[in-house]
């Protein structure tokens, strides 16, 4: 059974929003994604099919969304031209860099960024069939993930009046 969906669960998330005086809770991530400011985990309380329901959400901004794409299609490319590359969330701890690849991946990536290859647009993302509640996924375009952000992306999402940007966007990431 999903524990989303339990009436006891969906009480006892609406008294710890109660207790931190707002529309959600914050998941604490092993990761430390929350920490960029540029992504959070959040649970909140809504209504799926006119029952209430926990929603699991994970939101980004639109510019994290496109530096991922970017990456991901990167690192296929480099894969392409040089099958011995490993793509870095498939290396061992002991993995030798190849300081020519790593340098190649960059210029492939401000390649991509420079013609815009990849462009996004917001989204929300349903995923009925989630482990716990209901899970979304979330893209918006703005500058950083914010406790304002979050609680009027749930009133419009909870009232229905959530209005998306369509703009397809690119990005070029900023020089260190």
């Amino acid at each position: 059974m999903n524990e989303g969906f339990d009436p006891e669960e969906i009480a006892e998330l609406k008294k710890e929003c109660e207790q931190e005086g707002q529309n959600y809770v914050i998941v604490e991530d092993e990761d430390g994604m929350n920490d960029s400011g540029e992504f959070a985990h959040f649970q909140f309380v809504g209504k799926h099919e006119g029952k209430e329901v926990i929603y699991d959400a994970v939101m980004g901004t639109l510019r994290l969304n496109h530096s991922s794409l970017v990456f991901e299609e990167a690192e296929t490319r480099m894969k392409k031209a040089y099958p011995n590359y490993v793509e870095i969330d498939k290396r061992k701890p002991n993995h030798k860099i190849d300081e020519d690849l790593e340098l190649m991946l960059e210029e492939i990536i401000e390649e991509l960024e420079e013609e815009e290859v990849i462009k996004v647009k917001e989204f929300v993302e349903v995923e009925p069939d989630f482990e716990y509640g209901i899970g979304l996924d979330v893209s918006l375009n703005v500058e950083e993930i914010t406790h304002e952000v979050i609680t009027k992306f749930i009133n419009e999402f909870n009232a229905g009046t959530l209005k998306l940007d369509p703009t397809l966007y690119s990005f070029t990431s900023e020089e260190e």
